[in-house]
């Protein structure tokens, strides 16, 4: 027998509530644990948190990305990417270099000098967030990243 409305109103009601009680949740969690990230960053190798990130995507590129694509895979404008891109240069951790056939384009890529300095950082981040998410239980842990690509995969849809 069907529900009466009013009681599924009342359970939409409830969901809903319950689903904005998680996002609040997922959004202070991932808050704190950013800013504990970020201030580990800081105090063990005086880099920050989006330099990490910028060489972390670097990484993962053998011959390197043009400032669009590094842009792009971190979901921020190439503003925010230039400033810091340049600062890593002066640093010696990536370097430019132009992209044959395109005078206006440049492939930024790590040196062996960021390999190793991302290399120790990377380490310490694993360790960090291993730290910081223990109260998650092994078994818990992948039903949640389950639930939450499947959020993100529906969005990309929409």
């Amino acid at each position: 027998m069907a529900q009466a409305p009013s009681i599924r109103l009342a359970e939409n009601a409830e969901t809903r509530k319950t689903r904005l009680r998680l996002w609040l949740n997922i959004l202070r969690t991932t808050r704190s644990v950013e800013n504990a990230l970020r201030e580990e960053m800081r105090l063990s190798y005086d880099q920050t948190l989006p330099r990490f990130e910028i060489l972390a995507v670097l990484e993962r590129s053998e011959s390197g990305l043009r400032m669009s694509a590094l842009s792009e895979q971190l979901m921020v404008s190439n503003g925010n990417v230039t400033g810091i891109v340049e600062r890593l240069v002066q640093d010696g951790l990536v370097e430019r270099l132009p992209v044959p056939g395109d005078k206006r384009a440049t492939l930024v890529r790590l040196t062996h000098k960021g390999e190793a300095v991302f290399a120790e950082m990377a380490d310490g981040h694993e360790r960090w967030v291993n730290d910081l998410l223990a109260a998650v239980p092994p078994d818990t842990a992948q039903p949640l990243i389950d639930a939450l690509t499947t959020i993100r995969r529906q969005l990309k849809q929409d």
